[in-house]
């Protein structure tokens, strides 16, 4: 595919969100927020809103042991959690929103470990301000359009089982695919829109991955589709365009899918799976290798009581070419949680996580031993067990 390609997928959309607008509809749209499929929350919050303005915000800390006793006191392969050894900042969010009523808007501000690793795809050059930015966008939903609605601006990645924020997650540190396989956030136009009382629909145009401004002139684009029943959600994303820097060839596509069982309140699961594909090329149009990447989490979450919860997860990751962890790899983690709630939106979790590598796939006859995570001073090894207390106190709009 090229850049011609890539017009004719953007215009497509245009005309889709023009003949959505005339659907009739039974359900309400989904929460331009919750585009990604993230876990039930953990726990309900106080309330604070002022006038037609809601307000939400987090504090999330943690502290952090690794039995590597790596030198550079990182956590290899995390994302958010990375400082090892150490008491940590997380993040600290405030949110200010307004639901659109045909307009509104939102804007997530903060600060925090988190927001460093957002950003970090950002351009040197890029205002500082936009560094401590998760979104902001401004909303229109027409009236006459039966649940349609227009996001421009920055918002969260419609892919993946997992959020940026702590509180919405069944586990504390984030899963290998969250980290490595799918997109944080997009700049560019979001429509989402309800088919019949099951599905809802979304579909965006963007500049790109994890980035405010274009590093090419083409455009990414992607869909999504939500099917709800009583106790499922089965959640299916795809992207697709060039993300090569300084030129418009070589596509960057990527699946997701998240299956979501809630059969009882105090028994929930969720399968992630996801497969990304890269085809290179340089500016000057030279063609390179396609890369790889795929895997699959596991995860169920056991609500004991109204106080506390137990959330194992298992995943399998496979970055055969090291396209996105810059170590080609199979990688597998296994994690156990437990979380107690405090009182309303304020709760802990202690957490154990074992971190494992091995030869990727294809290369299994040329590999014995792959060691990618840091031990001691210049040392390395195949394995990470970490142990981490995390605490987050937060809080919610009345609506």
């Amino acid at each position: 595919m090229h850049r011609n390609c890539t017009h004719i997928l953007t215009t497509g959309m245009l005309c889709l969100v023009a003949a959505s607008s005339l659907a009739l509809a039974q359900s309400p749209p989904p929460d331009p927020q919750a585009s990604q499929t993230p876990a039930p929350a953990a726990s309900a919050a106080p309330v604070w809103s002022v006038g037609p303005i809601d307000f939400s915000g987090l504090i999330d800390a943690y502290y952090d042991v690794n039995l590597n006793h790596p030198a550079s006191g990182l956590n290899g392969l995390y994302n958010f959690d990375v400082k090892a050894n150490q008491f940590s900042l997380n993040m600290a969010k405030l949110s200010m929103s307004h639901d659109a009523d045909p307009v509104g808007f939102r804007v997530d501000f903060g600060f925090g470990r988190a927001f460093d690793i957002i950003h970090a795809g950002e351009p040197k050059d890029a205002p500082a301000i936009v560094r401590n930015i998760e979104q902001a966008y401004v909303s229109w939903k027409p009236k006459q359009a039966k649940g349609l609605q227009l996001d421009f601006g920055q918002y969260v990645t419609m892919a993946g089982a997992e959020v940026i924020e702590s509180h919405s997650n069944w586990n504390y540190s984030r899963s290998l695919l969250f980290a490595w396989a799918i997109p944080y956030y997009h700049f560019g136009l979001r429509a989402s829109f309800p088919i019949g009382s099951h599905f809802n629909a979304g579909i965006h145009v963007a500049n790109g991955w994890n980035t405010m401004e274009d590093i090419n002139t083409g455009k990414t684009v992607g869909f999504s589709g939500a099917l709800t029943g009583k106790k499922v959600t089965w959640t299916n994303t795809y992207h697709t365009g060039p993300e090569n820097a300084g030129t418009n060839r070589g596509f960057k596509n990527l699946y997701d899918t998240t299956l979501l069982l809630t059969p009882a309140d105090k028994f929930n699961a969720y399968i992630n799976f996801d497969y990304g594909t890269n085809r290179s090329y340089d500016a000057s149009g030279k063609n390179g290798a396609t890369a790889t990447w795929y895997g699959v989490a596991v995860a169920t979450k056991f609500q004991m009581n109204g106080k506390n919860a137990l959330t194992p997860r298992y995943e399998w990751y496979n970055d055969q070419d090291g396209y996105t962890t810059g170590q080609a790899a199979k990688l597998q983690e296994f994690t156990i949680t437990y979380e107690y709630k405090w009182a309303e939106g304020l709760f802990s979790r202690l957490e154990y996580r074992r971190d494992w590598s091995g030869c990727p796939s294809g290369i299994k006859e040329t590999c014995k031993t792959v060691a990618v995570f840091e031990r001691g001073l210049g040392g390395s090894s195949d394995h990470q067990d970490t142990l981490a207390l995390g605490l987050v106190a937060f809080f919610g709009p009345k609506r």
